[in-house]
């Protein structure tokens, strides 16, 4: 090699060094990488949180989390997806899909806003963990049962189920977005919040 091509080469190198500086190269982490951090997560000690297996033909990759609050207060089911060519409707390559249900007293199960208000909750979630999100929609729905017959004597008992998907912004904070769906799960128990800075004993998987 002469001092030509030596000087060409060094050159290249420089410019090429500059551009990584300028433009750093980063490489994409995969699906595993990404929810990782999300079977690692250790809830509130009233919390069970369990992986389960995903449904399999909604997205190529997805994820599915069940939870169960202690005494049966509440009960609900995580599901993240990811389709790296998007989906109509999410806008984006990222849905969370997500169920709650929790027992509530009969009081509450007559308000005509009891609707709004589950709603309410799981957008307060969201935006307390710090989610980025997109297209939020979802139902809420109010059941009361009364039993007849043989079983005149059980008590009359009402429920709130709460079903709602929405799109991550943000690919790397995902776990938030577990973190507002548990969040959820314990206001609509009506666990008390844990004070900012205490630790709670997290729950087995």
């Amino acid at each position: 090699m002469d001092l030509q091509q030596y000087l060409s080469n060094d050159c290249s190198c420089l410019v090429l060094l500059n551009l990584l500086v300028i433009y750093p190269w980063t490489v994409k982490k995969t699906f595993d990488q990404l929810t990782a951090p999300i079977l690692a997560l250790k809830p509130r000690g009233e919390i069970m949180l369990e992986s389960v297996p995903a449904p399999q033909k909604l997205a190529p990759h997805a994820l599915a989390m069940t939870a169960d609050v202690l005494e049966d207060a509440a009960t609900g089911r995580f599901v993240l997806l990811h389709d790296p060519a998007g989906q109509e409707g999410w806008g984006g390559q990222w849905r969370c899909v997500t169920f709650a249900r929790a027992a509530i007293d009969l009081e509450m199960a007559s308000d005509p806003l009891l609707p709004e208000v589950g709603w309410a909750w799981l957008i307060e979630s969201l935006k307390k963990q710090g989610c980025e999100f997109t297209a939020p929609s979802g139902t809420v729905t109010r059941v009361a049962s009364q039993s007849f017959g043989e079983l005149v004597d059980k008590d009359e008992n009402s429920e709130i189920e709460i079903r709602a998907s929405w799109s991550p912004s943000n690919e790397d904070n995902l776990i938030n977005h577990v973190n507002a769906w548990l969040e959820l799960l314990a206001i609509s128990a009506g666990l008390e919040p844990i004070p900012q800075g205490v630790t709670s004993i997290a729950g087995k998987n």
